[in-house]
């Protein structure tokens, strides 16, 4: 009884609350946390005296994916130097989704007192030790940032001999970091505040990045976009496992094209037409939306699909997107990159068929795991 009263008194007083999004992951989430524990930030919280909670959010899991979380969580309160600086602890969420328990940890989860929240996928390496640490640092330094993000890099970029699909890859990469105020939902830290006005609709079809990005740059929809919101973090960086199959490339792309029309329907079509006294409470508006009228995204996806007569309007800038991020690049990535251009055209043009078809199928929650090879070859 005593130990459990010391932990609940540390999880409601933690200034940083971590949240890792874990389905299915048994076979990869030792070596995440791994990468977790070996971060600096331990030590610079326990010189500041600030405490830090870790919540493993095993959602719909049916394989060891929580035993594994116990083992390391175990073994890390007993072990880690900086042990009295954190609490960590697996949470199971019987209904499967990244939507949901993102809600779920940012809104009744994570510390009240929390300060900044970290958001995490379960299959992912952090590389730099300082990553953690500086990415709170930089919204410590910059009070206009709001959310503060590392740099994603894909395991392929070390492996010492690359295929020519290896560098298309990596291409297809450079042309998505062209664009300003990049959010990867992978990993990124947002102030608490901030977070807790953001709800995210259930039918959202698992986007929550791109949701939240539009949401935070513009003040809520009351402002220009204003990219200065999200920071790029000097020295922060995590190692990502590349798809290399083109079924699972065309699965991506297909989940990733659901979430942008979603958005598109939540944002332009519903959102820009509400009033500022809504916007200003938009967490408790989406929430009530969705508990008083549980289908109501869905009416207007039906709604969006009855007007689009090709698949590829299904939200503005679908098919032409890759060539706009080239026209940022200098002459010499251009060439480089033009190749992956057109790849990406081609692929959005063949998954946006098929997400047309899925949405038009009343599909939404559509979150599909492939089977990849495993981050054993990142060996930075």
């Amino acid at each position: 009884m005593q130990i459990a009263a010391v932990k609940q008194e540390r999880v409601e007083t933690a200034d940083i609350s971590i949240g890792i999004v874990a389905w299915n992951e048994e076979a990869g989430l030792g070596a995440t946390l791994q990468s977790l524990f070996k971060q600096s930030i331990f030590e610079e919280l326990y010189w500041r005296g600030w405490k830090l909670e870790i919540l493993c959010l095993a959602n719909g899991c049916t394989d060891r994916t929580v035993a594994v979380a116990q083992e390391v969580f175990d073994a890390q309160t007993h072990q880690h130097a900086c042990r009295a600086t954190f609490s960590a602890r697996v949470v199971e969420l019987p209904e499967r989704g990244k939507i949901n328990a993102w809600n779920r940890f940012v809104h009744s989860l994570s510390a009240k007192k929390a300060r900044f929240l970290f958001l995490m996928d379960s299959d992912i390496l952090i590389h730099r030790r300082e990553t953690l640490w500086n990415m709170v640092r930089t919204l410590e330094v910059d009070a206009q940032a709001h959310i503060a993000v590392d740099h994603p890099c894909k395991d392929i970029l070390f492996k010492p001999w690359k295929s020519p699909w290896d560098h298309l890859s990596l291409a297809a990469s450079r042309l998505t970091t062209s664009a300003e105020a990049q959010l990867c939902g992978q990993l990124y830290c947002i102030r608490a505040g901030i977070a807790r006005n953001i709800y995210l609709p259930k039918d959202l079809a698992a986007c929550e990045d791109g949701f939240i990005k539009t949401l935070v740059c513009t003040d809520f929809l009351t402002q220009p976009s204003a990219a200065r919101r999200i920071r790029l973090a000097e020295g922060a960086e995590h190692i990502f496992e590349a798809y290399t199959s083109p079924k699972a490339i065309v699965k991506n792309q297909k989940r990733q094209i659901m979430g942008q029309t979603m958005i598109h329907i939540v944002v332009d079509g519903y959102l820009k037409t509400r009033p500022k006294s809504e916007l200003a409470n938009l967490a408790d508006t989406l929430e009530e939306k969705d508990r008083t009228d549980p289908e109501w995204l869905k009416r207007l996806m039906r709604q969006h699909l009855s007007k689009v007569r090709f698949w590829w309007r299904l939200y503005p800038g679908l098919s032409g997107l890759r060539f706009r991020r080239l026209s940022k690049l200098n002459l010499r990535e251009r060439l480089v990159c033009f190749p992956a251009a057109v790849a990406g055209s081609l692929l959005a043009l063949v998954s946006g068929l098929l997400a047309f078809e899925a949405l038009r199928a009343g599909c939404t929650n559509y979150w599909p795991q492939a089977r990849r090879e495993g981050l054993s070859r990142a060996n930075p």
